[in-house]
């Protein structure tokens, strides 16, 4: 992102805007002379132009894209991995109760089975 295509950009905005004001000028004006609202040639080719501009600005700026299929990103893997999802992990499962070393919580509760942290 260089600052000439940051210049690009801002002169395509620029022009985008100029010829958004010359066209609500220009209807305006047809209005007020009854005449054909239609927009001159002038105002369509300009905004056409820096329309162009704008979206050369905006994709210089934006950088490389990635593509949109799925496929290319799996490509790269390997069956071992391809079905791994580290998000589903869970370490909290029952099957801890079978190592030698584990002592179970004891519960702080009352006579009446509610914990502490309700009684103050």
């Amino acid at each position: 992102m260089t600052v000439g295509h940051k210049t690009i950009l801002s002169a395509g905005l620029l022009g985008l805007l100029h010829a958004a004001y010359s066209a609500a000028e220009w209807r305006g004006a047809a209005r007020m002379m009854e005449s054909d609202p239609m927009l001159p040639l002038d105002i369509v080719l300009q905004t056409m132009v820096f329309l162009i501009v704008t979206m050369v600005g905006v994709i210089h700026i934006a950088g490389e894209f990635k593509e949109i299929r799925a496929t290319v990103e799996l490509e790269n893997q390997s069956w071992e991995n391809l079905r791994n999802r580290p998000s589903y992990y869970t370490w909290a499962h029952r099957g801890r109760v079978f190592s030698p070393d584990y002592e179970p919580q004891r519960k702080k509760t009352d006579i009446l089975g509610i914990p502490e942290r309700f009684m103050s």
